[in-house]
């Protein structure tokens, strides 16, 4: 019995020998170690051994476990410190090599648009407010005084996720959740991405970026309006500018008017950028419409107000002289490096 298992033990430890590689290595266990493996079959059976022999017998079987199990360790320790020492001349790392600087990150030139904007409308006092992006209808349209069946719903085109949610077109939609929850005054500009169904080319996008602007209070004009907005235009495109609004329509405003600049390229004598009219239409305002202040709970004999939106990609390309939209969101390192 024990010559048996010595030449069960051998054999078991070539095995484990001839193991090259970790793989190799995981089979010879199964082969050995398994529920199945050699030793399994060919350990004797403790049951199987007559009572007298079995200290004897158990002792030796015992031992030569262990054994292969020692040996399975081991040839395991020496594989892994082969593979360990493989990894490193693979991955060595060549220190003499010089470092590489890492080069600086730039704001998007829409963000530094977006904060410009900000910067100016903060330091007049008002407050910069977010809202969701995914919309109820109410928010986007009803409560904006623009009812199913109104007509400028078609020049929307939104996308409609359900029947009644939407991706907002505009970030009006903030304006209507602000009042909701504050009592004038409210001075507030909202800043975020919107989105219509408009077939990309060089000036149009299914994606761009707003600021909204809105103020509410006893006593609003429309003189205040324009004089917020010439202050906006002269930090934003110089103390030269002069402004010139036109009659518009919006269904949240009334009066609603066009604000218009005067071309900061050629002083209003008329050049390409301002299609030699010498006047860049910059944005939409108006006074706040006596219905929509209703929606929301607001004395509209009492309180009046103004909101005014504009476009940051559009003020981006005016700007900077930029003449595709479509680059802002190709991620052009050579295009955004000039920023």
């Amino acid at each position: 019995m024990e010559e048996e298992l010595k030449q069960v033990q051998a054999e078991a430890l070539m095995r484990i020998q001839g193991a090259s590689t970790l793989a190799e290595l995981e089979q010879v266990r199964q082969a050995v170690l398994g529920r199945k493996g050699l030793l399994a079959q060919k350990l004797p059976n403790m049951r199987e051994v007559p009572p007298e022999q079995r200290p004897v017998v158990g002792r030796l079987r015992n031992e030569v476990q262990r054994a292969v199990q020692a040996a399975f360790a081991a040839r395991r320790a020496e594989l892994e410190e082969v593979e360990r020492r493989r990894k490193l001349e693979v991955e060595r790392l060549d220190v003499t090599l010089p470092g590489r600087i890492p080069l600086p990150g730039r704001k998007h030139p829409l963000t530094q648009v977006r904060d410009e904007i900000v910067d100016i409308f903060v330091g007049m006092g008002f407050t910069v407010v977010e809202g969701p992006e995914v919309e109820l209808e109410y928010y986007n349209f009803i409560a904006l005084n623009i009812p199913p069946d109104h007509p400028a719903r078609d020049d929307h085109d939104s996308f409609f996720i359900t029947d009644h949610i939407l991706l907002r077109t505009e970030t009006s939609a903030v304006q209507i959740r602000t009042m909701e929850t504050q009592e004038p005054p409210v001075r507030i500009i909202a800043p975020g991405r919107v989105y219509r169904r408009d077939a990309v080319d060089a000036t149009h996008s299914h994606t761009f970026h707003q600021v909204e602007g809105l103020l509410v209070d006893e006593h609003i004009s429309f003189g205040d309006l324009k004089g917020v907005l010439q202050v906006f235009a002269q930090k934003m495109f110089g103390q030269d500018v002069r402004m010139r609004f036109r009659p518009d329509y919006f269904p949240f405003t009334e009066p609603s008017a066009e604000a218009s600049i005067s071309c900061f390229s050629c002083g209003g004598g008329g050049c390409p950028l301002c299609k030699f009219t010498g006047w860049i239409e910059i944005l939409g305002s108006g006074m706040v419409h006596p219905q929509v202040l209703e929606n929301v709970g607001y004395d509209s004999e009492r309180y009046t107000g103004f909101a005014f939106g504009m476009g940051l990609e559009r003020l981006a390309m005016l700007k900077y002289g930029i003449t595709d939209i479509r680059l802002f969101f190709e991620n052009d390192l050579r295009f955004l490096q000039q920023f």
